[in-house]
């Protein structure tokens, strides 16, 4: 059944690409990834690569924002509790200062799988800031899904045999990028304190 909605989706090319992407970052599970799909368009059709990437930017950004709303206006007891522990308020300081570097990482990284859906949700639910997590996801999601567009059209079908063998040092780049993120993002918070 699955299978036969992926089929149906994919008949409409980057637009299916879009309906995969929000389903998949939904946690609405399809057997084909992402990634995968647009590899795929880029090597078989290189005109279309960049509006098929733009396409999965788009859907996945939907999907995680849809998921990370509805956990936020869903899960308010889970920052309202009245008695919370010290590891929960550890959690939430680790979180607030962490956070967003933790959802760009995985984002970003097409070959190392890492579990995305638990940060958008501890995302949710503790309050982080809608603006700025929406601007880490779609950055995270642009690089990667235009990065392998890119890599379709130059490297044809060598592209996922170069994404596999280069998979620590791709995971080694988005966690430098995440680290430059967050010491941008602290650096502007401190400019600002002394205004306030």
């Amino acid at each position: 059944m699955r299978h036969k909605i992926t089929a149906a989706l994919l008949a409409f090319g980057p637009f299916g690409i879009l309906a995969v992407a929000l389903l998949d970052s939904l946690a609405i599970p399809l057997p084909a990834g992402v990634d995968v799909l647009v590899l795929t368009i880029s090597v078989d059709e290189p005109p279309r690569a960049y509006f098929a990437a733009f396409m999965a930017v788009l859907g996945s950004s939907i999907g995680n924002m849809a998921l990370f709303m509805a956990v936020r206006h869903g899960a308010r007891w889970l920052v309202k509790a009245e008695n919370p522990t010290p590891r929960s308020q550890k959690f939430h300081q680790w979180f607030a200062r962490y956070g967003l570097a933790t959802v760009f990482i995985p984002c970003v990284t097409p070959v190392v799988p890492l579990p995305l859906k638990f940060f958008v949700v501890s995302a949710g639910a503790l309050r982080t800031p809608a603006g700025k997590f929406l601007l880490v996801v779609f950055v995270a999601r642009s690089i990667r899904f235009f990065g392998e567009a890119w890599l379709g059209v130059h490297l044809g079908p060598h592209a996922d045999a170069f994404l596999r063998s280069n998979a620590w040092a791709l995971l080694a780049a988005a966690v430098a990028m995440a680290l430059v993120f967050y010491f941008v993002i602290r650096w502007r918070e401190r400019r600002r304190a002394p205004a306030r």
